[in-house]
């Protein structure tokens, strides 16, 4: 990688207000570029991630339905992102539909059924399987009483990599298994980050995570030489940050 490229990208991230992390792997030449990339992140909905991977992990092993249906309770509704809350009813679907509401949308709702569905103690184990060893699960999503007693949900850019990698490799579970998960964060609705300046040029699978000062994006590009990106960021200005990320990305497509 050229060196005045290298060093660009690392001072821009030194210059960033609040803890900022990133992680860059060529897939053709394994070239890499990181910067914190094991340290800790607070997720927001980068956590989706590795719970829909564990989803689709455990239903490939036949212990878990994702063609069971679900009754949606008002009480169930998240505010925020996603679809489900936009339903005038109270809508019985499928957990494969809403595994996609929750990648693809970002569906807030979606992932707190699934969390519910699977339990927290049993995702961070399979996390742990995984080899995630930081990354972890400690509440629901918009639970209030939970974060007052500081329970929260982390990752590190170097581990939701690794989960990109074997993904990409095929190599998670099986190839079949690795396709499903890979094709479902190529549906991906929320574009301005990664892909934002590369006007849809080239496929990018990804999942993103906002909140107050946070904002992440984590995934593969598909160009001529494919690489895994993942930007996160805690207490950052996500305006600032969220440029970096558009620039970084297109500049490491060429």
């Amino acid at each position: 990688m050229d060196k005045i490229l290298v060093d660009s990208i690392i001072n821009k991230l030194k210059n960033c207000t609040g803890k900022v992390g990133f992680y860059y792997k060529n897939l053709i030449t394994k070239e890499e570029l990181a910067y914190q990339e094991n340290e800790s992140f607070i997720a927001a909905s980068i956590i989706k991630l590795p719970i829909f991977a564990q989803v689709i992990k455990v239903s490939s092993e036949h212990r878990l339905d994702l063609g069971k249906e679900v009754q949606i309770r008002k009480e169930d509704i998240l505010p925020s992102c996603g679809a489900i809350n936009l339903f005038s009813s109270e809508p019985r679907l499928d957990l494969r539909t809403i595994c996609n509401f929750m990648i693809a949308l970002s569906d807030n709702t979606a992932t707190n059924i699934m969390i519910r569905e699977c339990g927290i103690a049993a995702l961070n184990a399979g996390f742990q399987e995984m080899g995630l060893m930081k990354t972890r699960l400690e509440r629901p999503l918009f639970d209030e009483t939970a974060s007052m007693a500081g329970k929260d949900n982390y990752f590190t850019p170097a581990e939701i990599a690794m989960l990109l990698e074997s993904l990409y490799e095929e190599r998670f579970v099986s190839s079949a298994v690795s396709k499903d998960i890979l094709q479902t964060l190529k549906m991906q609705n929320i574009n301005y980050k990664i892909p934002g300046l590369m006007a849809e040029r080239f496929e990018v699978a990804h999942k993103t995570g906002e909140d107050d000062g946070i904002t992440h994006d984590a995934g593969i590009v598909y160009c001529d030489q494919p690489f895994i990106i993942v930007f996160a960021s805690n207490g950052t200005d996500v305006g600032h940050f969220e440029n970096l990320i558009r620039e970084t990305s297109l500049r490491l497509t060429e």
